[in-house]
């Protein structure tokens, strides 16, 4: 098999990993806190694991990992109709990846996709598990129907940390700076606590979590990219700053300052950064 046919493939397996991430992410914030809740989040953090794996070896191979999200099955009354899709899921994501194993000749993809595939057999079983699970623990979903200003605000807030996650990983790969690239990755990693802590904030004031992105900077050239990122993190700080002083929550002005003051420091990393790069 071609080059260009093999990264076809991966990208498509990549895809298919960023879908599943989101799925199983949206289940647990809906759910609440819990053991089951958990699990599905540490589940999620392996198919984080997984997306990068495939996207540094798409890079070795010389080509653009995808920043495009596979396919969800976001359907379901119950907690238990939700784990019985993450089953399907996890079904064509097997099916998939033992497809690819055949059709790729080269013996180190060939042995990171047997990896992969083995972690997927296990999710398979941990959901099918989580289906029993849920409907004896009768397990519920605790999002409520506000709507307001102030989780339109948070919501907001994801839709900017998730469009920046893609953005940091993006650039972690693109970039052949070294330490730029472990800054990108350490800042991606903090703003994938942010998105979690601002879900969760969402569900415990009983609104809905929305996880979409905007546009995502895909600059090629290391200067580029810490300019975006610079722009991005200064415009997203002043808005949490903005958020913090119009609401009275004393518990909502907190994690808004904490938000806004991560963001400052993003910003001053990515300007050393910049400012050695231009340097160099």
């Amino acid at each position: 098999m071609d080059k260009d046919k093999i990264i076809a493939l991966l990208n498509q397996d990549l895809e298919g990993e960023h879908g599943a991430i989101i799925q199983y992410l949206t289940h647990a914030y809906a759910m609440g806190e819990g053991e089951m809740a958990c699990e599905i989040e540490a589940l999620a953090r392996e198919e984080m694991r997984h997306l990068d794996w495939l996207a540094e070896t798409i890079v070795d191979l010389g080509s653009v990992p995808s920043l495009k999200r596979g396919s969800m099955r976001m359907g379901g009354q119950t907690v238990a109709d939700w784990m019985g899709n993450d089953v399907l899921l996890e079904e064509g994501a097997i099916n998939q990846y033992k497809e690819h194993i055949k059709l790729v000749d080269d013996p180190k993809i060939k042995r990171l996709l047997q990896r992969i595939l083995s972690d997927e057999e296990s999710h398979h079983g941990d959901f099918k598990h989580f289906v029993d699970k849920a409907q004896r623990e009768k397990a519920k979903d605790v999002r409520g129907s506000r709507t307001d200003k102030v989780v339109q605000t948070l919501n907001w807030g994801i839709e900017h940390e998730y469009t920046v996650i893609l953005q940091y990983m993006f650039q972690s790969y693109m970039t052949p700076n070294k330490e730029a690239k472990k800054e990108m990755e350490d800042q991606a990693i903090n703003e994938m606590q942010h998105l979690g802590w601002l879900a969760e904030k969402i569900v415990d004031i009983s609104g809905n979590p929305r996880i979409e992105h905007t546009e995502v900077d895909q600059s090629t050239g290391t200067a580029d990219m810490l300019r975006a990122d610079i722009k991005i993190e200064q415009e997203v700080a002043a808005a949490y700053d903005r958020a913090a002083k119009e609401t009275e929550d004393p518990g909502l002005k907190e994690l808004l300052l904490r938000l806004r003051d991560h963001e400052i420091y993003h910003t001053e990393v990515f300007s050393d950064l910049l400012k050695e790069e231009q340097q160099g």
